[in-house]
């Protein structure tokens, strides 16, 4: 009989040049799950991505530390114990100028892809 569960064990960790870690639990990248993408980020101190305009509906429960959004010109800050849902098309930018790392939890409905998240040339 097949298991109506799965343990997610050995994350997919996303390869990045900016410090940041993301590991995937499930997703895209782990279990070819489009509709949604579980994952823990820590972003370092100082990080910072390019304004985007995904194409899917973003949730971030921050862990520890803090995390900047500039969202459609509204900047909003998160300290741990805060959550956020983005909606799909806004323009926001993702930046931890804070000195301490920020972990958090970032779910996306459908599931993050390179294709959907529409990144700004810098």
């Amino acid at each position: 009989m097949k298991k109506k569960y799965s343990i997610q064990k050995a994350p997919f960790i996303v390869p990045t040049t900016d410090g940041k870690l993301i590991e995937e639990h499930f997703g895209n990248a782990t279990d070819n799950n489009s509709q949604i993408s579980i994952a823990h980020m820590n972003a370092p101190s100082g990080w910072s991505e390019p304004f985007q305009t995904p194409e899917f509906d973003e949730y971030t429960y921050i862990i520890k530390g803090k995390k900047q959004f500039i969202i459609e010109g509204e900047t909003v800050i998160l300290e741990a114990g805060q959550s956020i849902k983005i909606e799909k098309n806004t323009r926001v930018q993702y930046s931890n100028p804070f000195k301490e790392p920020c972990d958090y939890l970032a779910i996306c409905l459908p599931a993050f892809s390179i294709d959907l998240v529409n990144r700004e040339e810098d």
